[in-house]
């Protein structure tokens, strides 16, 4: 059988290809490990670098008085006038606060304040549910949103966070589930990104040890 000199050429270069094999260049990448690697630090200063790389703000509390303390700063600071707020068990929190928020006025509101299922840390995330007392709207129709929070909700991935969540709720899963990675971002027009298109402009999360 005649072998052209092309087929030659080709079967050479295969043979000593074979002779001296090239290492693998992303030898980790062969499904041989997890993608994910558990985190080295602590769920909350995963969560909070993770949160402010997406352009949240992120506030660390020792205590429930600590939080109303910083977060009656935070809206004398900001000047927000109409401040919005559903959820009952925050009420404690924000009469010592001492300022004034309605539970009927979302739509002429400056910010929403609700509390969330979970945050995940690796991704700088916050879960909330239709069963919250926040409903489908608080935390997306206001221009500002902010999310109290205690360390003990903290998870590292969302796969650990859906899990508990699950078992939380057992058979009755909440109808809607939202995951939020800070304020709404969108870059469909021209591929410019524009902040607050589709939801609110600012984040914050108030993470606290103990909340009352």
């Amino acid at each position: 059988m005649n072998i052209s000199p092309a087929k030659e050429n080709i079967l050479k270069k295969i043979r000593q290809a074979l002779s001296n094999s090239t290492p693998l260049p992303f030898p980790l990448s062969e499904g041989n490990n997890s993608v994910f690697q558990p985190s080295r630090q602590e769920l909350e200063v995963e969560f909070a670098g993770q949160f402010v790389k997406l352009q949240g703000k992120f506030i660390f509390c020792v205590d429930q008085h600590e939080v109303a303390a910083q977060l009656a700063i935070l809206v004398k600071q900001k000047n927000w006038n109409n401040v919005y707020c559903d959820d009952e068990t925050l009420s404690g929190l924000l009469k010592e606060a001492q300022f004034g928020y309605s539970s009927n006025d979302l739509a002429g509101s400056d910010v929403a304040i609700t509390k969330c299922d979970f945050l995940i840390a690796r991704t700088g995330t916050i879960i909330l549910s239709s069963a919250q007392p926040c409903g489908r709207t608080s935390s997306v129709y206001s221009p500002v949103h902010i999310c109290i929070a205690k360390t003990d909700q903290l998870v590292y991935d969302i796969r650990e966070g859906l899990q508990l969540l699950k078992g939380k709720y057992s058979k009755n899963l909440p109808s809607l589930v939202t995951f939020a990675s800070g304020p709404s971002r969108t870059a469909d027009i021209e591929k410019t990104l524009v902040v607050g298109v589709h939801g609110p402009k600012e984040v914050y999360v108030f993470l606290a040890d103990e909340l009352e």
